[in-house]
């Protein structure tokens, strides 16, 4: 039986050592690593993955970006997100985006290998404490609409990589579509949005995502 493809990313040695050495004896095979998220889109074309490990802090695009830019290319495959500090805001985005996985790094040694277990079967595997803090932003009606809700999740890419000063050719390459496509979806964004130009929409970004309510403790 073939085993299931990792590719871990994370820009600490002795945690991407540590991880190769855990999985190291399992069913799982490690297949290569990288040191940010922009090394790991990278890399996907000639590792074919069937699992990403990523960390959600790391330089040069860290593990939400690359959980995004897949999402809009439509990639569905598995990702794990490892973390020391989530924020509400991208527990409730990785939740929307069908994240596969989230795992504490504190202890993830002892919890990884029962983790791509599960995802490997189809299911979620996403850390008890973090599962309740989401239930509990749920209840709050943290998700409530905003005016960002009426986006696709192409468009709500775009608009994010807006916010970080992209230009449409280089939108175009993150996402593998045309400039001309980027062009399009962003008079559709200004649209729905009633912006007017990309600065109105960068800002307007940033206020959404500040209306997201905080519970105090980050994990």
């Amino acid at each position: 039986m073939t085993k299931p493809r990792i590719l871990v990313a994370d820009d600490h040695p002795l945690m991407l050592s540590g991880i190769e050495a855990v999985l190291r004896d399992s069913e799982f095979e490690v297949v290569g690593t990288a040191r940010d998220g922009a090394q790991t889109l990278d890399m996907i074309p000639s590792v074919r993955p069937d699992v990403l490990i990523l960390d959600i802090a790391m330089p040069n695009r860290g593990g939400m970006d690359v959980l995004r830019t897949l999402r809009a290319r439509h990639d569905k495959r598995a990702i794990v997100l490892l973390t020391a500090h989530i924020s509400d805001a991208d527990l409730i985005e990785a939740l929307d985006l069908k994240v596969q996985g989230i795992l504490p790094k504190e202890g993830a040694e002892t919890l990884l290998v029962a983790c791509l277990r599960e995802i490997s079967s189809g299911g979620q595997w996403i850390e008890r404490s973090i599962m309740q803090r989401a239930l509990s932003l749920a209840m709050q009606g943290s998700k409530a609409e905003t005016r960002l809700s009426a986006l696709t999740l192409r468009e709500r890419s775009i608009a994010q990589l807006i916010t970080r000063g992209l230009r449409n050719r280089d939108i175009g390459v993150e996402l593998g579509v045309t400039e001309g496509t980027v062009k399009l979806t962003l008079h559709r964004i200004f649209a729905k949005l009633d912006v007017a130009n990309r600065v109105e929409l960068a800002m307007l970004m940033q206020k959404e995502n500040e209306r997201l309510p905080k519970t105090g403790t980050e994990l």
